[in-house]
């Protein structure tokens, strides 16, 4: 495979991609802060649009299997594939506004989202060299924040002015431009689609490698350790300030920022640090991090400073982790990333199953939990560590 020479990726391009990634993260993360309206809107209970968030995720599962789509026909290709699924999942609720279209709307949204985005990761990833690409890899999550600090308000007002589903069609419309701009400007790439019969091949190289194994692991603990106290925070601000989240919107403010800061040194430091190194720092920060929430607390202020904080180191140490996984299968990377995302939504279910759990005995078995699977990613880096010493890299 030969490497998209690095001038292709001029600044415009990768501010294009940028800008691709924002407006799909929007229509995934919309849905959580303007719950309520959508629930009223489509007639149903809190409870049975949970469910449908529920079978959005277990979507992330088979994205293995779309990631493999992009190793074998191409990332360009991969890219529009993405985009045609999140155009067709947003005009579904567009023209049949009811509750069975959003849920399978909302799910097919996310897998072109998905598929789009593990595409352009793997795009860079063959154009950029590794010792340069977790700059522009971090730079690439920048739509992942600002789809919350800038798009949230932009939604509120769509809300305002036509009702419940008023984003879905100014998301599909954004969703074919981002399609047309994908086909006119950017370049194919010099990677070859692979031979029928690749795609089986590059899962048997994902699950024979070691060290894939250890980064799919090393994503779902990472992703885990986080959600064990992100689920529960609200909660347990609600029970020591006795206060319903009035606050959430300054909360969702606040993780917006620590996002776009968790990102923002990813890009300064990842390359600088090394990404093996840049892991290792974020899940130390984020366990003390962990521990000092406790203490640190007392009043609204702390809380909330805290939350910024654990969510930055997080972001940190989440953005630093794909650079290092997209070089540890480069014959297979997109079928790796995509599996690394499924890792990454396995994680999150599992957080989401022992977090209440583990709340009713204390929050300080959430903040124990989150250390014990930062320890246990540690493990995961050593084989990582191993894996690049016996390549030589």
């Amino acid at each position: 495979m030969n490497p998209l020479p690095e001038k292709s990726l001029s600044k415009p391009l990768i501010a294009f991609m940028t800008f691709s990634r924002w407006m799909l993260a929007t229509s995934v993360r919309m849905v959580y802060p303007f719950l309520p309206v959508l629930s009223r809107g489509l007639g149903v209970t809190l409870e049975q649009i949970s469910g449908a968030l529920s079978v959005r995720a277990f979507a992330g599962v088979i994205m293995p299997l779309l990631g493999s789509l992009t190793d074998r026909f191409g990332r360009k290709n991969g890219m529009l594939i993405g985009l045609s699924l999140f155009i067709a999942g947003n005009s579904l609720v567009t023209f049949v506004p009811t509750f069975v279209a959003f849920t399978v709307g909302i799910s097919i949204s996310i897998l072109g989202l998905m598929l789009h985005l593990t595409s352009m990761q793997a795009y860079i990833s063959d154009a950029v060299s590794y010792e340069q690409r977790g700059r522009v890899l971090a730079f690439l999550e920048y739509g992942w924040s600002l789809s919350y600090i800038v798009a949230m308000p932009l939604v509120a007002g769509l809300i305002a002015w036509g009702g419940w589903h008023a984003p879905f069609p100014f998301l599909a419309i954004s969703g074919v431009i981002i399609l047309l701009l994908t086909i006119k400007f950017l370049p194919q790439g010099n990677r070859v689609a692979q031979p029928q019969g690749a795609m089986w091949r590059n899962f048997g190289s994902v699950l024979r490698s070691p060290a894939a194994l250890a980064g799919l692991a090393l994503g779902l603990l990472i992703s885990a350790s986080n959600e064990v106290v992100n689920l529960v925070f609200g909660v347990w601000m609600e029970d020591a300030f006795a206060l319903k989240l009035g606050a959430l919107g300054l909360a969702s403010t606040v993780i917006g920022f620590a996002e776009l800061g968790g990102e923002s040194l990813t890009a300064w430091l990842v390359d600088r640090l090394g990404k093996m190194r840049a892991v290792a720092i974020g899940l130390i920060l984020g366990s003390l991090v962990a521990i000092a929430i406790p203490f640190a607390s007392t009043t609204l202020t702390g809380a909330l400073a805290s939350l910024f904080v654990f969510y930055l180191c997080f972001e940190f140490t989440m953005v630093s982790s794909l650079p290092l996984v997209s070089e540890l299968l480069p014959e297979a990377r997109a079928t790796l990333m995509g599996a690394l995302f499924a890792s990454f939504s396995i994680g999150r279910m599992l957080g989401i199953l022992a977090a209440p759990r583990l709340y009713e005995q204390g929050f300080i078995f959430n903040v124990i939990a989150s250390i014990a699977l930062n320890v246990l990613a540690f493990g995961a880096l050593a084989v990582i560590q191993r894996h690049f010493r016996h390549r030589g890299g």
